[in-house]
């Protein structure tokens, strides 16, 4: 009976994954397409739908833990996704500031092409889709890709930061519009860093290896 409640979880879980990857997703198209109806979406429709999300979650993990007194690996998954839903919407808080900027630029004149903040996104959906598989398929190895693969992420965040200070400095009229695209490309890089947390502890589970603050491990 814990067996079938743990997979209905995991599928729980899976829905919710969907809902924020296309959160971003969405937040993104709007701004880059200058549709304002998919902004909207996800700050009227999808964030009280993922509240709801984190709220039955919880309720679920809870419930499971006390009703069948879980022990061992049952308890730790049960924990995982217990601390995976929190962090599942913290990324949907973020999707919906990346939605609020959006709503902002879209009515006014561009900084620059937006080129690499919709490659920015997509590597972020990316990690975001294969932090769910690496938990789901207890794949230790593709959560360390990740975790690896969050320096691209990062090195695409810095970029587009030193690209915007240029403009700001040089133009003072893009300061606002500029400090709106550091926004977005800020709240995708944390997006990226719940991922490398919630697989660092996939890893954990795994393989019972610590990796937190040892990123020589990665190699």
């Amino acid at each position: 009976m814990l067996e079938e409640r743990i997979i209905e979880l995991k599928k729980e879980l899976i829905d919710f994954a969907t809902l924020v990857e296309n959160m971003i997703m969405k937040s993104i198209k709007g701004l880059i397409k200058k549709e304002k109806a998919y902004l909207l979406e996800v700050i009227e429709k999808d964030e009280p739908e993922a509240n709801n999300f984190e709220i039955r979650l919880d309720e679920l993990c809870t419930h499971m833990i006390a009703q069948y007194q879980p022990m061992a690996k049952d308890l730790r998954t049960i924990l995982m996704v217990y601390k995976m839903n929190s962090d599942l919407e913290r990324m949907g808080d973020h999707a919906v500031n990346i939605s609020e900027s959006g709503l902002y630029l879209i009515s006014k004149r561009p900084v620059k092409p937006l080129i690499d903040i919709p490659r920015m996104a997509d590597e972020t959906v990316t990690s975001v889709d294969n932090t769910i598989k690496s938990f789901i398929n207890e794949d230790a190895g593709l959560a360390q890709s990740v975790c690896e693969h969050d320096s691209v992420i990062d090195a695409l965040h810095n970029q587009i930061f030193r690209e915007l200070v240029a403009f700001m400095t040089s133009e003072s009229g893009t300061i606002e519009r500029s400090l709106h695209l550091v926004r977005i490309s800020s709240n995708l890089e944390r997006i990226a860093d719940l991922c490398t947390n919630i697989c660092e502890d996939v890893i954990f589970m795994v393989e019972g290896r610590v990796i937190k603050h040892h990123i020589e491990n990665y190699e």
